[in-house]
């Protein structure tokens, strides 16, 4: 009988999963990675992201443009670009390997099935994991890199300074989700571990009953 705990502990890690994918996929798609605001129009903002600068007016409204060329990006940029599409992919790789782990999907049966969705639940916790921290590795370098630079005394008052973004604190979550999700899976793994039916062996004394020489009996167990 399956154990309601490790159906739980699925269930929410399977789930955990795929909000911090959709979350790792908004941020990768949002232009709101920096905001940038100048004192002298007060009414018009810029937004950076991964694949677009977006000029905001509260006049004309939003107006977004690609960036003309990838060898000219920032490598930081590009570097934000590799890093979100790995995890995004590792992500989605984690959670179809979890979908058939689960102890509700009756693809494995017998011994050999439950060990083959055990396999299964680690690696999609392990991918889930990677993925987390591939999440948190562009997202945490461009928020320092942007603390460093607002901080910077070199650069006068005046110039316009970046701040964050909507899609880093995304981004933030997306890795929290991931890793909280990779735990979970990790915890229905032991859990299921300690509930798999093992061989009792149950030893039967016999008891040999012998008569001697002497008609004395003996008792042998």
């Amino acid at each position: 009988m399956t154990n309601p705990c490790t159906v739980a502990l699925e269930l929410f890690g399977m789930l955990i999963g795929a909000g911090g994918w959709f979350c790792s996929l908004a941020a990768t798609i949002m232009p709101q990675w920096l905001s940038r605001s100048t004192e002298l129009f007060a009414t018009e903002s810029y937004e950076q992201g991964l694949w677009e600068v977006c000029v905001i007016q509260e006049v004309a409204g939003m107006e977004c443009r690609p960036y003309d060329t990838i060898l000219g990006l920032d490598p930081t940029v590009m570097l934000a670009r590799i890093l979100m599409c790995m995890s995004n992919a590792t992500g989605l790789l984690g959670i179809l390997l979890a979908i058939p782990s689960m102890s509700q999907i009756k693809c494995c049966k017998g011994e050999e099935g439950r060990k083959t969705k055990r396999g299964l639940k680690i690696s999609a916790a392990v991918f889930l994991c990677i993925a987390g921290l591939l999440v948190l590795t562009p997202i945490s370098y461009v928020a320092h890199d942007t603390v460093m630079r607002f901080f910077d005394e070199s650069v006068p008052h005046v110039v316009p300074r970046s701040e964050f973004g909507d899609a880093l604190f995304i981004g933030w979550s997306a890795g929290l989700l991931y890793i909280v999700a990779s735990v979970l899976l990790f915890t229905s793994c032991i859990d299921s571990g300690n509930n798999e039916p093992r061989l009792v062996y149950h030893h039967q004394r016999q008891d040999t009953r012998t008569l001697d020489r002497s008609g004395k009996r003996t008792e042998y167990v």
